[in-house]
Order: structure tokens, then sequence, then C-alpha cells
């Protein structure tokens, strides 16, 4: 019997259908392993579709078409090590989320997930049929038993596997990042090496698809918890990792132990990779957006930098008379510190020609919100024709506070077709900006230094629609608004809770008005990358037509 098994663990970035592509990045990595000397090298879960498939693999003539692409991979990929790689899977009319196994040209097992998650942005159970609970596979002596993703986070998959003779654990996954998850995932996976005694090895994939982002730092765990090897976050790798047999069974060798960021950087990381996969992946090289000279645009402006570089992004200040000249200024100062194109359109001769048509119309009512509007609305239009003409897509810059109570407006400031601080709370989006200027890492496109002037961030925040008009004229101070907020959506609790919390009551009914009358504006938002487990969109789905209130 061999003392020693070598697994090359493929921490890769796949295009959710590109099944050629993804296939081709398959055989290169199966080709480094060979190199490598490696017995078996490991792909994520669902790799050869990319991942979160929603219900595209419900369509034949793709499942059946990213099966065929698997049975390629295995009759070239047949003289080297075995290769596992997650795919779907039909037999009798059922539908299976499969991790296969090939070697010597064939598909030599498959591995059919058996707990499908439900919650959050996963949706399994519509998807796919649950596979029975199975015993390991061989490659060559070595047994080998593989929990997909869900299935090791529960107890009975793993310890079945153990039962049934696994001499190690092998958990593909596609698992998007939230804020805090490698914790998480490190609870649950030492669990489950103490529970079966048995090494650990949790593969995870890199990448962005829509709002979620796979943040990669796959890591080995030896039994007893110990961790033997963990790889950066975020960043594709092609490690090797050796299993030795010991007399106390298998054990993995100890391997490097990448730095694991703080949540600030991660979440950073996030939102820049989110974008630069969304561009990469839907074919948009280019990006503009509205820079009003405050702090959510100025941000927006400075990830796109540093996910497309300056050369690819495209600033626009829209002024109307109520823009003040310090965010005029402040607009330049951004732009140029950043080292992207800058242009400056007045809107103010579109907005008197808007104000006269309508006039016969509004003739005896008073100016209200509805000319407020106006203005984003004719920003927006220009942004769009903008998009249009250059091919460059259209970035939104609404904070997490802002979606959530509605302080945008529809068709105006909210168009787009991608917004990275959709789920980043106003008081988040001040700490983020202090931190990118003092940080600068490897994987940012753009400059060092402070890229967002101090005096963006000290100053109050304003839509500047109406003379000396402030966020906190319509909204609570940003630091209530966000506490209220995090209760009510992110930990569901009650007004009553919030009450207990301190705040006043007349204050969190005012909000949870404004979070469910907002519901149709989010429905039509441009989708952004997911920060927490209750981001907007997939994570959190509420009903637009919705009278109930907590009277509580």
């Amino acid at each position: 019997m061999s003392d020693r098994f070598r697994l090359t663990l493929a921490q890769l970035n796949p295009t959710l259908g590109d099944l050629a592509g993804n296939a081709a990045r398959a055989k290169a990595a199966w080709q480094e392993a060979r190199f490598a000397g490696a017995d078996m090298v490991a792909l994520p879960e669902m790799f050869i579709t990319g991942y979160n498939t929603q219900d595209l693999v419900r369509k034949p003539a793709f499942f059946t078409d990213a099966i065929a692409h698997i049975e390629v991979l295995a009759e070239e990929c047949a003289d080297g090590p075995a290769m596992g790689i997650g795919g779907p899977w039909f037999e009798d009319g059922q539908l299976f989320n499969a991790y296969y196994i090939l070697k010597g040209g064939k598909i030599r097992s498959r591995v059919l997930k058996h707990h499908l998650p439900n919650e959050t942005v996963f949706d399994e159970v519509r998807l796919y049929n649950s596979g029975p609970l199975g015993g390991p596979y061989s490659v060559g002596n070595t047994r080998i038993g593989t929990p997909v993703c869900e299935d090791a986070w529960h107890e009975d998959v793993s310890e079945t596997l153990a039962e049934t003779g696994a001499e190690f654990l092998l958990v593909p996954n596609g698992s998007p990042y939230y804020r805090g998850k490698l914790e998480t995932r490190l609870n649950h996976m030492v669990a489950r090496v103490v529970e079966t005694g048995l090494p650990l090895i949790y593969l995870n994939m890199v990448g962005g698809q829509d709002d979620q982002v796979f943040d990669g730092a796959s890591f080995v765990l030896n039994p007893g918890g110990e961790m033997a090897m963990i790889l950066p976050p975020f960043e594709e790798e092609l490690a090797t990792v050796d299993l030795v047999r010991t007399p106390e069974g298998w054990r993995a060798q100890e391997g490097a132990k990448a730095h694991q960021p703080d949540a600030w950087e991660q979440d950073y990381r996030c939102m820049v990779e989110s974008l630069r996969d969304y561009c990469r992946k839907t074919g948009f090289g280019k990006v503009l957006l509205g820079l009003s000279g405050g702090i959510d645009s100025a941000l927006v402006a400075t990830i796109a930098v540093d996910a497309l570089g300056a050369e690819n992004v495209r600033c626009v200040m829209l002024p109307s008379e109520y823009t003040s000249q310090a965010s005029l200024e402040d607009a330049e100062i951004i732009a140029k510190a950043l080292g992207c194109h800058y242009d400056y359109v007045p809107i103010t001769e579109s907005r008197a020609a808007v104000t006269n048509t309508l006039a016969p119309l509004f003739e005896g009512t008073k100016a209200d919100i509805t000319e407020e509007n106006i203005q984003s609305r004719l920003r927006g239009l220009l942004l769009m024709a903008m998009s249009n003409k250059f091919g460059a897509m259209l970035l939104t810059t609404g904070n997490k506070s802002e979606v959530a109570v509605g302080y945008a407006t529809i068709y105006g400031d909210m168009n787009g077709g991608y917004n990275p601080i959709k789920d980043l709370y106003k008081t988040r989006v001040f700490e983020t900006c202090r931190w990118r200027n003092a940080n600068h890492r490897p994987w940012m496109k753009g400059p060092e230094g402070e890229v967002i002037t101090p005096r963006v961030i000290d100053k109050p925040p304003s839509a500047e629609l109406r003379e000396d008009q402030k966020d906190e004229d319509s909204l609570p101070p940003y630091e209530v608004l966000d506490a209220i907020l995090t209760m009510l959506i992110d930990e569901e609790a009650s007004v009553a809770d919030c009450v207990a919390a301190g705040f006043e009551r007349d204050t969190v009914k005012r909000v949870e008005h404004l979070i469910y009358i907002s519901e149709y504006k989010r429905f039509q938002s441009a989708p952004g990358t997911r920060l927490t487990p209750r981001a907007f969109w997939l994570d959190r789905r509420y009903p637009i037509v919705n009278r109930w209130r907590d009277n509580s």
C-alpha cells in the first residue's frame, strides 16, 4: 500500500455557462498536477458549469451539454492523475448536484449531494434531487470521502463516510463570501474532523457571479482540528498537499498558511473583485458613473479604478444650480487623484426645458419632491445616453442605507448595471473610505495614498436637489438609521426589540414604513456586491404589495 497521497487543489474562477472554457481550465490544472506528480487534482463544486447556476441548470440542453463536456474531459485526461470536478448529473428523470471522479479516460465515480441548501442565496431544493448517503470512492488504494459543500455542514454524511472506510475527507465547495464567513466554515469543518478523526480538505472556488463572490481561502485540517494549510482569499491558486499514512492514520503535511485580512480589507476586496468579474464576464471593458462630489460616488469611483484601471473609468459631474462649489471642486479633485477621465455636463438648461414643458400641467401646485426628482432623472438620462454611445456600463452609487429606505430616485440615480456598494451601510461607507486612503494592496489597480479627499468624508451628506439640503432633513442621523436598519433587516428584529434597545418608537416606525414602501424600488434596482447574509436580492425576498406593519 502507498504511504503517501499527493493532492493538487485547484482554487480557480469558473465563468458560469462557459463550459468549454471551464473544461479547458480544468484540463490545464490537471496538466500542472501531473507535472507535480499528483495522484489527484480536485476542482470545486459545479466547476464545469460555474456556480450558482440558478434555474439555468434545469434546462435539459444545458445540463446535457455540461455532462458531455465532463465525458470529453475524462477522455482527454486519461494518462495521469485522477480528477475530481463538480457538475450536474441526470438519471431516471432526476437532476443531481454531483462530484465526478475521472480516471483512465472514464468517469469512475459520482458523488451525489445529499443535503441541499435552501436558505440565503441558495435554492437547491427546487433545482436538484437529494442524492443518497453513500460511501467513499477509491483513487489507487486510497479511499476518499467527499461531502459536497452543504453535506459537510451536517454530521451524517461525514460520519457515514468514516464508518464505511474513508481515509480522509475532500470537501468541494461553491461557498460565497459574507463578512466573517471563514470563521463559520472553520467551526463546522473542525466539528467534522473531531467527529470523524479524519483529515479534511476544504476546497472553495474564487471569483464573482452576479451579486456573489466566492472567496477561496481553501484550507486543510488534521485530526484534532489543527490547521495544516490555508490558501489566500480571492486569488486563484494551485496548491499541492501531501497526505502521509502514519500509525494513527492519514495526516496532511504542513503547507503554507496565507494571511487572512481583516473584515474591512475583505469587504473592499470583495467589492473590487465582484465589479471586475461582473464586467469581465458580461463583456464590459469600461464603466462610467456620475461623480457628485459626495462620498458614495467617490467610493464607487475608487472601487472601479481599483477593479478596472483608471483608463477604463469615466467620471461625469452633472451640476445643477443647487450643486455647491465645494462639490464641484471635490469631484474634480477625486477624478484627478484617481487618474480617470472627467466630464463636466451641466443640467441647468435641460432642467429648465423640462420645467417649462410641465409648467402648464403643474400650474397652481407647489414645488416639491417632483421637481427634485426631475434633476435626478435628467442625470440618469444623460448618463445612460453616454453609456449607450461609449459602450461603458453605468454604475449605480446608492449605499445600503439609501437602498433600504428608498432615498434614491427610480429611473434617475438608480439607473445602472451594477452597484458595488449596495450592501454597505452609510456608516461603513465612511470607514471604508478612510481604510482605502490608508491602505494599498497589489490587487488594486488604482494609485496609492489619499485618493478620497478627507473633506468629502467629513462634510454632511446631501443630495443637493434644493437649497441647503442635508440628508438628515429627511432621515435620522446615519448612526441611528443604520443601527435601526441593522436590527430590522439583518436581524429581523421587531419594533419592540428596537425600542427596547433604546430607539424612539416613532423613529423606528418611520424607518419600518420606509423599508416596506421602497420594496418596489429594490425590485427594479441594479445587482450589487453581497457582503452580508441579508443582502437585498436573493437573501431577502419580501413582497412588493404588503400592508402588514409591526405594531409591537
